[in-house]
């Protein structure tokens, strides 16, 4: 049992849902590795949403609800990390969840399924009938009446090459994803450098505000939105944290020396 005096709390916390995810076939082994990795990145931008975080958020929000087709897609990290949130962004932008794995089975596949139906989803894709082009064997499926027909699509802990193809389909790409160098980041069409536990609540945060407004609202909200600046402010901040703890190493090695 983690105390919640815990100073590290909420990333244990995070790390435990994780391997609670691989101990029940939702979460493959290999998304221990990526929540380590991702988990480096949310250190160096500070553990916080930043202000391009939060603007690239709002952007994804507003894309959801103009999009005439809006999908979500489902992998193991994500289903264990932020089921609830995502089914309340899935209701409130009317876009269906679909199960779409890297590393498939159907076995994992059904028991994300399980998973997720158990916590209140009702709208769900799970079909592989589908391929998209440029991308080999288990990685290319995807359903005909999900992903293969959304114009956008919100993919959580992407991978940089279905990421690409994605975009030469024609769609609209948000991703989610913390290492702002990652080809997911540098080529998506929103990327939201932010921890999923955090931006996922905060997209449906804007959704809520945001889905009242005209069309001509919305395309407002987005009509500045540059991702390559998004990109450019996030390695910013990642700049100031790495500078300001070298300082701070700096005064103590000083004051070490002065003693």
């Amino acid at each position: 049992m983690i105390p919640k005096s815990h100073p590290r709390y909420d990333s244990l916390m995070t790390r435990e849902l994780i391997v609670k995810g691989v101990r029940n076939g939702i979460t493959g082994t290999q998304g221990l590795i990526a929540q380590g990795r991702g988990e480096a990145f949310d250190y160096l931008i500070g553990e916080k949403t930043t202000e391009s975080a939060f603007r690239a958020e709002k952007v994804a929000a507003a894309k959801l609800l103009l999009a005439r087709k809006p999908v979500i897609s489902v992998n193991g990290n994500v289903a264990a990390l932020v089921p609830y949130e995502l089914i309340r962004l899935s209701e409130l932008v009317n876009a269906p969840l679909e199960v779409n794995l890297f590393h498939r089975t159907e076995e994992r596949v059904n028991k994300i399924i399980a998973h997720l139906r158990s916590l209140g989803a009702k709208n769900i894709l799970r079909r592989s009938d589908a391929l998209i082009p440029g991308l080999e064997h288990e990685r290319a499926k995807v359903d005909s009446h999900g992903i293969f027909a959304a114009d956008v699509v919100l993919v959580p802990l992407e991978d940089g090459d279905r990421c690409k193809a994605l975009l030469e389909m024609g769609k609209t790409v948000i991703a989610i994803d913390l290492n702002p160098l990652s080809r997911t980041a540098q080529c998506a069409t929103v990327t939201i450098v932010d921890n999923i536990i955090r931006a996922i609540p905060n997209i449906s945060k804007f959704a809520e505000e945001l889905k009242e407004l005209e069309q001509e609202q919305l395309l407002d909200t987005i009509r500045e939105y540059d991702n390559k600046q998004t990109l450019f402010l996030a390695i910013e901040e990642i700049n100031k944290n790495l500078n300001s703890f070298a300082a701070r190493l700096c005064c103590v090695k000083d004051l070490e020396y002065r003693i």
